[in-house]
């Protein structure tokens, strides 16, 4: 009886509303109900449980195993811990790499450590390891936090053999603001135990908070905080306002031709469609028939036109005084060879005597008595004028124009050459053409799964040619037709690459961001 008397009374409270008003007021009540949770799950996880919270994230830990040593021949036999290598072969390597954060809504100083040492604050622990090497290889803030995790801050590492062998890490007192955060690579080496290693641990003290371990997964309060705001805004946004969410504000819409380098496509290609994802309105098209193609043809048609930028993997030189560098990024090149070689390493001035036609068969450098093909990029090519410019200390000979085409199936008795338009068909001729040797940007090589070959010993490496022990390089820049208007794709675009995600698809190709160098001002044009 009660409840058909409840019944009945909401049927007369309700009987003559229209059935959406009554939903859009069921979804009211519990868009509100949702909103209670998540303020208070909030509350709870963000004030009233601590706000100081100094949190750690073991980003990555793995072993050096296989895998880097056929990508890196010999890499293993020259981590060392003594400088003089007079130590051991190291063995059962891992590299580790911790995230150190401030994980809460207020800022950390250096008097919110408890740690009682002038210094040092945080002891970051590898049971069953000791450190053989260690960096710190990120600074979300470099201009605040470099000071304080330089050679003078106390850091240091050391261990301990307290309850086993133990390697620590000391950390010093580092001041982070709101999302500060930084990184440290660690390289160690097994101690003790067995099997897989125990999980790495930061400890220390933080007053009026603590520290905690974050992961990818996140604590069940701010699960419930996420979920019942997802609910609250997906309610306000379709049942009341139904309205689109707006664009993100550094956005901008319209079309970009990108053209000029081929060496530097693919890393252009994946940088617009991580754009695209964000912003939707955005449309690019793509056009790289090689840097010299690139420059003139913006020359040509670019005055004016805000949605045409050139691609370059070097300067510009003097024929184009219209137009605008912005330097990108430091890029990795490689010599590649066809995989019948054999030849893994050769020497600059062996590279010059090859190319300068002093050495006409591969046996005279270690390899099978086997005719060299040289194979170039056409005159124009950035590529082709980075290769002459590191290696070769100049030019080449003049030579007449070959097309690698017409070599393909043919049998060679001398030393012979060719050339290729773009970064594919250098690739796809040094692949073909039996005892040919190429250039290429590292990324492509390695996708084309091209033997690439050290120089003077040093095998191609993002870090090794930021500190110059690796010598074949070069600098890619982006060109327009004049300054770029504040709202248009390009300069969007362009800080995107420089100054936000973008950044990390550089990286992901092997190339180094300038702004990310010890010393960009090795990217301007005359370095």
């Amino acid at each position: 009886m009660r409840a058909y008397g409840f019944l009945g009374e909401w049927d007369h409270l309700v009987g003559d509303w229209p059935l959406d008003t009554v939903l859009e007021l069921i979804g009211t009540a519990a868009a509100v109900v949702a909103l209670l949770v998540a303020v208070a799950a909030f509350l709870r996880e963000f004030v009233f449980a601590g706000r100081k919270r100094l949190g750690y994230r073991v980003q990555m830990d793995t072993p050096v195993t296989g895998e880097i040593e056929s990508r890196f021949p010999g890499v293993l036999t020259q981590l060392r811990p003594a400088a003089d290598g007079a130590t051991p072969d190291l063995k059962d390597v891992s590299v580790v790499l911790v995230r150190i954060e401030n994980a809460g809504i207020t800022r950390i100083d250096t008097e919110d450590y408890t740690a009682p040492t002038a210094q040092i604050g945080l002891h970051l622990h590898f049971a069953q390891r000791r450190v053989i090497g260690m960096a710190v290889n990120e600074l979300s803030d470099p201009s605040s936090l470099a000071d304080h995790l330089g050679r003078n801050s106390g850091i240091d590492v050391r261990e301990e053999n307290a309850g086993g062998p133990t390697g620590v890490i000391d950390l010093p007192k580092v001041p982070l603001g709101k999302s500060d955060h930084y990184k440290i690579l660690a390289i160690l080496e097994r101690s003790g135990g067995t099997g897989n290693y125990p999980d790495p641990v930061l400890r220390g003290g933080i007053k009026g908070g603590r520290i905690i371990e974050t992961r990818a997964g996140t604590s069940r309060r701010l699960v419930v905080f996420t979920v019942a705001l997802v609910l609250v805004i997906g309610f306000l946004l379709v049942v009341v306002w139904r309205e689109p969410s707006p664009t993100p504000m550094e956005c901008e819409s319209g079309k970009l031709t990108v053209i000029g380098s081929s060496a530097f496509g693919p890393v252009l290609r994946e940088a617009a469609e991580q754009y695209r994802k964000r912003c939707t309105r955005a449309d690019f098209a793509f056009e790289f028939e090689g840097t010299e193609r690139g420059l003139d043809r913006l020359a040509e048609q670019g005055t004016g036109n805000s949605g045409l930028l050139a691609i370059s993997d070097g300067p510009k030189g003097a024929g184009y005084p219209a137009l605008v560098y912005r330097p990108l990024a430091l890029s990795l090149f490689t010599m590649i060879v066809h995989p019948d070689v054999g030849v893994r390493g050769l020497t600059v001035a062996q590279i010059q005597d090859l190319y300068r036609g002093k050495i006409g068969n591969w046996r005279e450098v270690g390899g099978p008595d086997l005719p060299v093909v040289l194979v170039n990029r056409i005159p124009g090519s950035g590529s082709r004028n980075t290769f002459e410019r590191r290696l070769l200390d100049g030019t080449q000979p003049d030579r007449s124009h070959v097309s690698c085409t017409a070599l393909k199936g043919t049998v060679t008795a001398a030393l012979t050459h060719c050339e290729v338009q773009v970064t594919a068909d250098m690739s796809k001729a040094v692949a073909d053409i039996p005892g040919a040797i190429g250039y290429s940007e590292f990324s492509e090589a390695v996708e084309a799964k091209l033997p690439t070959l050290a120089i003077d010993g040093v095998s191609a490496g993002r870090d090794a040619a930021v500190h110059r022990t690796y010598p074949f390089w070069g600098v890619e820049y982006a060109y327009s037709n004049g300054e770029l208007p504040g709202d248009s794709l390009a300069a969007s675009f362009l800080h995107f690459l420089t100054d936000q995600m973008g950044k990390e698809v550089l990286r992901a190709h092997g190339n180094a961001p300038c702004a990310d160098l010890p010393d960009p001002g090795r990217c301007l044009p005359d370095q």
